[in-house]
C-alpha cells in the first residue's frame, strides 16, 4: 500500500523555500542580514526544531568574500527568547550548525541546567573546544541574545526589550575556528541529537559575513500585541498555580489536623470516610483575589483533595484536567453551545494548570469565533501556548497554518517542519503505547452511507455478527474483530485485551497466519498480555513457515533484538523484503545506518536511506519519517533539499496520530446520535488540524444544519472548510466541485470567478470525477472558452484547443469514459446528444437534404393532428400512467469497508 502520491499536481502552488540569499552589493554591506526566523516559534524541549539551510552566494565577490573566511570566521547571530525553565538535561539546544557528516560544527549554542549559555566551536585541526557564560539568561521575559564571532573572538551579550544590555561577555582564542555555512544546515532548537529549549523563539537574525555590535543590529522584536500577551498569559498562570498549590497545602494540612482524632472517635472516622471532603471556607486570599478567580476559588471548593500524597505540579495539571472535563461535558449537551461564552474564564483556568487540551479548545474558539467574538491575537496566543505545552493538537494546528500560510499565518515550511515532524515523532510512539485516549484515524465521509452503516459498538448489529462469525471459528471474523478492539476502529472501543482473546482464539484454533502472527507480536511486547517470549517465537516460527511476510520480517526482528544474531536478522529481513515486506526494507536500512550489518565494515547512510525509501513508499512510518528528514535536510546525496516535501511527508504520518483519531471518533459519534452540538465542536476542533476528511465532513455538517453554523461561528463554515479542503493533497472530488459551483454562481458575499470555477472543475476531472469533465463542457456549452493552461493540465492535445465541437467531443467523451458504462448516465446521454447535434448540423448543410427534411416534417405534423383529433374523444384514463421507483439497498458486505491494518504493531 502506498502512502500517498508526492507528485500530484495541485492548482494551488506553494513556493518552495530554497534558502537562496538573493543579495546585491551595497555601500553599508555592514548592515546586511537574512532573516532566519520571522514568526513565534513555540519550542516544547522535544528533540524537533527548525532547519535551515544556506546556499553559496548568487554574487562572486560576495562568495569570494565567504569562501576567505572559512577559517577567520566573521558573522553575527541575534535571536529573541521567551525563556519558560532552564534544561532539564545536561545541554539544551538554541541555536546549532550540523555538517555534512552530521557532526557539530560552528557555531554550536546550547543552554546548560543553571541557565548558562555554553557555546563550542570546531577548530581547522578537526577538534572542538566550548566556553560557558559567566551570566545565565533571564525567565519569563522577553531578550535578545546576541552572538558575534570575528576569528578567535566571540562576543555574547543579553539585550532587554528596551534594548539595554544586561549582561556581555567577550572570549578570546588562538585557535582557528573552521566555519562553512553552506555545508551542511542550521537548526534552531531541538533535532534528533539534542533536546531543545523550552522557550518561545521571537526574530533571528543572521548577519552571514559581518560583525556587528549590539547597537548596530537591527532585529526588532515584532508583534508586539502577542508578545505582551505571552508575558501577561504567564503572569496570570503563576497566580493560578499559586493559588491551586496553596490551596492543596491548606486542605491536606487540615485533613493532618483532624486524621489523630480518627482513632479515638469511630464516628469521626465515618464522616472522613464518607461525609463530605475537606474544604476551605476561611480564604487567607485577599478579596481582589478572590474577585478575579471566583471561579476558580468556586471549583477548588468542589474538589476533592483526599487523595494519596503527590506532586504539587502534578496536582495543579489535575486540577486543570478536573476544570477541563467539566466544561467538556456541559459543552457535549444537547445546547452545549449556547455555554460556549461563559465556559472560556474556565477554559483559561484549565490552561493555566498546565492542561493544555484546553489551550487548543482556546486556540479554536478565538480563531473560528465559536459562541464569541472571533479574536485572531487570543487564537494565536493559545495556539502558541498549546503547542509550547506539547498538546498534540495544538502542534498540528500550528504545522498545518504555516503549511498553508492562512488565517494571518505566515507560509513558512520550515516552521511547519518543525511542527509536524514532533506529532509525526509522537505518532510512532504512540501507536506502541495502547494506553491514552487515542483511536484509530479512519477516513469516514459522512457522505458515504455505506461506511456510515458499517460503524458500529460493541452491541451494534455489525459488532454482533462479527462476534458470532468469530465464535464459529471464521478466521476473517476473528481478524477483523480483533483489529478493531485493539486499534479502535469502526465505532468500537479501544480494548487491547479483549482484543488478545480473539488473536489467541484464531491462532490456536484455525491457525490462520495472520492471526498466528498478531497472537505473536502482542506476546513479544506484552500489549494486553504478558510477555511471553518461547511462546512467542514459536508461534512466529510456525506463521513464517506458512510463508507469511511479516512473520519472516518477525523472526529478524527477534534475532536482532533479543540475540544480536545480526547475520541471522539479516537473512530473514533480506528474505521479507523480496516478498514485499515494508518493516524488512526499514530494518535493514537500520543495519546500514547503525554499521553492523554482515560482512560490510561502518556505518553507510546511503544505502541506508535507500532502504528507508523504499520502506516509506510501503507506508512505513518511521522509514516515511526518516526520508522527510532527509529533505528538510538536503544533506544526502539522492534527497536533494525539498522542504515542501519534506512537510508533506511529515504531515502524512501526523494524521495518523491516535490523539487526533480519538477526536475524529467522538465527531463521528455524536453525527451518529445526532448529537449536533457536539459533532460540530469536535469536527472543528478535528478541522483546524488540517486533517482533510474533517474539513469536508464539518462542511458538510454546516450545510446540514446551516442555522447551527450561523449561530455559532462568526465564520461561514461552508465556504472555510471546502475551501481548506480543496487546498489539500488528498482532496476528495466532490470538493472541488463544490468551490467550483461557488465560483460559479457566486456564493454570498464571494464574488463570481469564471476561471476558477473552471480551474476546481478540472481537478475535479483530474481526480477521475465524470462531473468535472460534464461541468467544464456545459461552461462551454454557454459560450466560455476554457483558458489554454487548464486544457494543458487536463493533457488535452493542442490540436483540439481551436476547435469548439472538437473539444466538446473530448469532455463528454472523457466524461463519459470516467462514468460507469453499464447504465445510461448522464455522461452518455450528453455525448449521444452531442453526436446527434453534429449529425443535424451536417444533415442540415445539404441543400436537398433540407427540402426533402421539410416535406417529411409536413406530413408528420398533418398525421399528428389527425391522430389526437381520433383520440381526444377516448375516456381520460387510458391516458393514466404509474411510475414505480426501485428504492436501491444499502449493502452490508463488510468487503466494502475500508482497509485496514494486518497486524498490531510493526516489528521494526
Amino acid at each position: 500500500m502506498h502512502t500517498y502520491n508526492i507528485e500530484r499536481h495541485k492548482w494551488r502552488a506553494i513556493p518552495r523555500d530554497v534558502e537562496k540569499c538573493h543579495l546585491g552589493i551595497t555601500k553599508d554591506r555592514m548592515r546586511y542580514g537574512v532573516h532566519v526566523l520571522e514568526f513565534i516559534y513555540a519550542s516544547s524541549g522535544e528533540k524537533t526544531g527548525i532547519v535551515k539551510k544556506f546556499e553559496q552566494f548568487e554574487n562572486r565577490e560576495l562568495e569570494t568574500v565567504r569562501q576567505h573566511q572559512v577559517d577567520y570566521p566573521m558573522f553575527t547571530i541575534s535571536i529573541w527568547l521567551y525563556l519558560l525553565h532552564h534544561c532539564e538535561k545536561d545541554l539544551c539546544g538554541i541555536l546549532y550548525f550540523i555538517d555534512s557528516k552530521e557532526m557539530y560544527g560552528t557555531p554550536a549554542v546550547f543552554l546548560n541546567e543553571e541557565g548558562y549559555v555554553h557555546i563550542q566551536m570546531h577548530l581547522m585541526r578537526g577538534d572542538d573546544l566550548a566556553v560557558k557564560t559567566s551570566f545565565s539568561l533571564p525567565l519569563k521575559q522577553w531578550f535578545r541574545l546576541d552572538l558575534s564571532f570575528k576569528g578567535g573572538q566571540i562576543e555574547v551579550s543579553s539585550v532587554g526589550k528596551n534594548l539595554k544590555r544586561h549582561h556581555h561577555q567577550s572570549f578570546t582564542f588562538r585557535e582557528d575556528f573552521y566555519y562553512d555555512d553552506t555545508a551542511g544546515y542550521f537548526v534552531l532548537g531541538g533535532s534528533g541529537y539534542v533536546n531543545g529549549i523550552e522557550a518561545f523563539f521571537g526574530p533571528v537574525k543572521y548577519y552571514r559575513l559581518n560583525v556587528l555590535e549590539t547597537e548596530q543590529i537591527s532585529n526588532p522584536l515584532h508583534d508586539k500585541d502577542t508578545v505582551e500577551q505571552i508575558e501577561l498569559y504567564y503572569e496570570r498562570c503563576m497566580d493560578i498555580q499559586e493559588i491551586v498549590y496553596d490551596y492543596r497545602y491548606i486542605v491536606r494540612q487540615g485533613e493532618k489536623t483532624h486524621r489523630s482524632c480518627y482513632y479515638e472517635n469511630y464516628y469521626l472516622e465515618l464522616i472522613h470516610k464518607y461525609g463530605e471532603k475537606s474544604k476551605c471556607d476561611a480564604f487567607m486570599w485577599g478579596k481582589e483575589l478572590r474577585e478575579k478567580y471566583h471561579t476558580l476559588f468556586k471549583l477548588l471548593q468542589e474538589m476533592d483533595f483526599s487523595s494519596p500524597d503527590e506532586d504539587g505540579s502534578d496536582t495543579v495539571v489535575e486540577v486543570g484536567r478536573r476544570i477541563f472535563e467539566k466544561v467538556v461535558k456541559g459543552l457535549s449537551s444537547a445546547n452545549g453551545l449556547s455555554n460556549l461564552g461563559s465556559s472560556v474564564p474556565l477554559l483559561v483556568d484549565s490552561s493555566c494548570c498546565g492542561y493544555h487540551k484546553a489551550s487548543y479548545f482556546l486556540a479554536v474558539i478565538f480563531e473560528t469565533g465559536l459562541g464569541v467574538p472571533v479574536d485572531r491575537i487570543k487564537g494565536l496566543l493559545y495556539s502558541l501556548v498549546g503547542a509550547q505545552g506539547n498538546e498534540r493538537l495544538s502542534v498540528m494546528n500550528l504545522g498545518y497554518k504555516h503549511y498553508q500560510g492562512i488565517n494571518n499565518y505566515p507560509l513558512d515550511l520550515e516552521l511547519s517542519y518543525a511542527y509536524y515532524s514532533n506529532i509525526a515523532i509522537k505518532t510512532s510512539l504512540d501507536q506502541h503505547n495502547i494506553k491514552g485516549e487515542q483511536a484509530f484515524v479512519e477516513t469516514i465521509r459522512l457522505m458515504d452511507d455505506e461506511l456510515l452503516k458499517a460503524q458500529t459498538k460493541e452491541n451494534g448489529d455489525v459488532f454482533m455478527w462479527l462476534k458470532h462469525e468469530a465464535t464459529r471459528g471464521n478466521a476473517a471474523a476473528q481478524q477483523r474483530l480483533a483489529q478493531m478492539l485493539f486499534w479502535g476502529q469502526q465505532g468500537v472501543a479501544k480494548n487491547p485485551e479483549a482484543a488478545v482473546e480473539w488473536y489467541a482464539k484464531g491462532a490456536i484454533e484455525t491457525e490462520d497466519p495472520v492471526l498466528i502472527y498478531d497472537y505473536a507480536i502482542v506476546l513479544f511486547k506484552g500489549q494486553g498480555v504478558k510477555k511471553n517470549i518461547k511462546l512467542a517465537l514459536e508461534l512466529m516460527k510456525k506463521a513464517a513457515a506458512k510463508g507469511l511476510p511479516q512473520a519472516v520480517n518477525g523472526l529478524g526482528w527477534y534475532y536482532h533484538n533479543f540475540k544480536r544474531d545480526y547475520k541471522k536478522a539479516a537473512k530473514h529481513w533480506l528474505l521479507a523484503e523480496e516478498l514485499g515486506n515494508p518493516d524488512a526494507s526499514y530494518n535493514l536500512g537500520v543495519l546500514y545506518l547503525d554499521g553492523i550489518y554482515p560482512g560490510v565494515p561502518g556505518r553507510n547512510q546511503t544505502v541506508a536511506a535507500r532502504y528507508f525509501y523504499k520502506a516509506a513508499q510501503g507506508g512505513h512510518i518511521e522509514g516515511t519519517l526518516r526520508c522527510s528528514l532527509y529533505y528538510i535536510t538536503g544533506n544526502m546525496e539522492d534527497f536533494p533539499r525539498d522542504p515542501e516535501k519534506a512537510v508533506i511527508w511529515a504531515k502524512h504520518i501526523a494524521e495518523k496520530n491516535g490523539y487526533l483519531g480519538h477526536v475524529i471518533r467522538k465527531a463521528l459519534n455524536a453525527y451518529l446520535e445526532l448529537s449536533w452540538h457536539e459533532a460540530l465542536l469536535h469536527y472543528i476542533l478535528a478541522a483546524e488540524t488540517g486533517i482533510e476528511v474533517s474539513q469536508s465532513n464539518l462542511a458538510h455538517i454546516c450545510e446540514e444544519r446551516p442555522d447551527l453554523a450561523r449561530k455559532y461561528l462568526a465564520t461561514d463554515c461552508v465556504w472555510r472548510y471546502y475551501n481548506f479542503s480543496v487546498s489539500q493533497v488528498n482532496a476528495p472530488s466532490f470538493a472541488y466541485l463544490k468551490m467550483g459551483d461557488f465560483y460559479y454562481y457566486g456564493y454570498q458575499n464571494q464574488s463570481r470567478d469564471l476561471e476558477l470555477s473552471m480551474r476546481m472543475y478540472a481537478q475535479a476531472a483530474l481526480e477521475g470525477d465524470s462531473q468535472g469533465f460534464f461541468n467544464l463542457a456545459l461552461v462551454m456549452e454557454e459560450g466560455n472558452s476554457i483558458p489554454s493552461y487548464i486544457l494543458d493540465h487536463l493533457e488535452i492535445d493542442q490540436a483540439l484547443h481551436s476547435s469548439n465541437t472538437s473539444l466538446l467531443q473530448e469532455l463528454y467523451y472523457r466524461c463519459w469514459n470516467n462514468s460507469n458504462q453499464e447504465t445510461i448516465s448522464p455522461c452518455s446521454l450528453a455525448l449521444l446528444y452531442f453526436y446527434m447535434r453534429v449529425l443535424w448540423n451536417n444533415v442540415l448543410h445539404s441543400t436537398l437534404i433540407y427540402f426533402m427534411g421539410t416535406f417529411l416534417l409536413s406530413i408528420l405534423v398533418a398525421f399528428a393532428v389527425q391522430s389526437f383529433q381520433s383520440l381526444s374523444g377516448n375516456d381520460s384514463e387510458d391516458a393514466t400512467r404509474a411510475v414505480q421507483q426501485d428504492e436501491p439497498t444499502l449493502s452490508s458486505d463488510l468487503s466494502q469497508q475500508e482497509s485496514n491494518p494486518q497486524s498490531p504493531l510493526v516489528t521494526s
